[in-house]
């Protein structure tokens, strides 16, 4: 089969994100359980340095707290509810602010699973990029060559290059020819963009090293359309909607 006929493989994006509170672990196992072998989630630091697993830089949207998460210790992230309730309502009230640790040792059970893993700007600017990319390292060193280390900054592609052997992913803000020529000095393993972001069809996606991953999408006939055009993998938020035919 000409690989461009192939069904993409599909990424759940903040874990199963649009029946369940988003990066959560409820979220991810949701995802796991549904037959996805590609989880991507955000990574922010708390206020003494932990990786956890949360999008925004305040918490309003998602919690019951406010303020900055970077401001918060992990004990104190630790008792607010990730239950989304302005979408859910009580419904996750349980839900909590999972940390990398604990979503490394959820995909221990999983062992076919891959983590992307997005480092968010908002830390790195707290906390330094190599600070940042070293607790994430260390924080998901038990996943080994299932961790995939992503960001729109292109620092961070480069300081975890340094450390070597391990996989890459540069997030872009736009697609246009100078982040063409930056992805090619940078070299990661993925690319990755919103599809309202490319060119009209059919134009064809870059070829280079990387593997084109492309958010968020819940319509599979357009996943087919990206997948034609050289996109490997699909982020969708929602899995159920995603049935090829």
């Amino acid at each position: 089969m000409n690989p461009a006929q192939e069904t993409p493989r599909l990424v759940a994006h903040r874990g199963y994100a649009a029946r369940y509170p988003e990066n959560t672990l409820e979220a991810v196992s949701a995802a796991l359980e549904a037959g996805a072998q590609y989880v991507e989630v955000d990574i922010q630091l708390s206020a003494d340095g932990i990786p956890v697993l949360f999008h925004d830089a305040d918490l309003a949207r998602t919690t019951d707290g406010a303020g900055q998460v970077m401001e918060h210790t992990l004990a104190q992230l630790r008792q607010l509810s990730a239950g989304e309730p302005a979408r859910f309502g009580a419904r996750f009230a349980g839900a909590r602010i999972p940390t990398l640790d604990e979503l490394a040792g959820l995909l221990e059970h999983w062992p076919d699973a891959t983590a992307f893993l997005e480092l968010k700007e908002e830390s790195l600017a707290r906390f330094g990029t190599a600070a940042v990319t070293e607790k994430v390292l260390q924080a998901s060193q038990r996943l080994g060559g299932r961790r995939v280390l992503i960001s729109y900054s292109g620092s961070a592609i480069a300081e975890i290059h340094r450390h070597g052997g391990v996989t890459s992913g540069w997030v872009l803000r736009r697609y246009d020819e100078a982040s063409r020529d930056q992805a090619s000095a940078l070299a990661p393993a993925f690319l990755i963009c919103n599809h309202t972001k490319l060119p009209p069809p059919p134009e064809a996606l870059w070829p280079g090293p990387w593997a084109w991953m492309i958010y968020e999408v819940t319509d599979p006939g357009l996943a087919m359309k990206l997948r034609q055009r050289g996109a490997r993998y699909i982020e969708t938020m929602d899995l159920a909607a995603m049935t090829f035919r």
